[in-house]
């Protein structure tokens, strides 16, 4: 995988790295992390500067991301119905649609970093939902630029480390996904105890 995108990154540069960003945050299979982490490696290298391969990548997220948004208001409902066939698909986009539905701008902004996994899936449900095009637009931005940074910077620190780095990056992503998701709950099940305990103290 690494040696595939190192010759991807050798031959397209930038633009690779554009389209990988932007494929990925409509659900797309694409390990653009490690492209991103490789393009940080390629800029301690000298072979690409580094605001080129920081842009290409945050504007192609950026991009992605409003364009999801942009399906997901235009298909609405049925979209969501549809994406919802697949018995997977349909427990991802209940996750999404919580973290959406709780936090709004914020849950955008964990979802492109903090809770990656969930970012496609939480573009498609911003719209289709109706959150604003500003609260979207505000914490997307701001979000992908950590993404970005954080993985460039990283490749860019550990240049001769990439493989590994991915693997812990993605190890943490998943603990942090498990985190949220169970604070989530928690917070879930007291609202619920909280709203029972009301209703009985009501017909006493």
């Amino acid at each position: 995988m690494t040696e595939t995108i190192v010759e991807l990154i050798t031959d397209y540069g930038i633009y690779v790295i554009f389209a990988s960003a932007f494929l990925s945050c409509l659900a797309l299979p694409i390990p653009t992390s490690l492209m991103m982490l490789t393009g940080g490696a390629f800029v301690a290298s000298g072979d690409l500067d580094a605001w080129p391969v920081g842009l290409s990548a945050l504007a192609g997220a950026i991009l992605g991301d409003q364009t999801g948004y942009l399906i997901g208001r235009v298909g609405g409902g049925t979209l969501v119905a549809r994406l919802s066939r697949s018995p997977t698909r349909a427990a991802v986009l209940k996750r999404a649609t919580d973290l959406v539905d709780r936090r709004g701008g914020m849950g955008v902004f964990l979802s492109t970093w903090a809770v990656a996994p969930l970012g496609p899936w939480v573009n498609f449900i911003a719209g289709a939902t109706g959150l604003s095009w500003l609260r979207f637009t505000v914490g997307d931005i701001l979000g992908e630029v950590i993404w970005v940074t954080v993985y460039i910077g990283l490749g860019y620190t550990f240049m001769d480390h990439v493989t590994v780095v991915a693997q812990i990056m993605t190890d943490i992503v998943g603990l942090v996904v498990t985190l949220v998701l169970a604070a989530a709950a928690t917070l879930w099940i007291r609202g619920v105890l909280r709203a029972k305990a009301k209703a009985r103290a009501g017909r006493l």
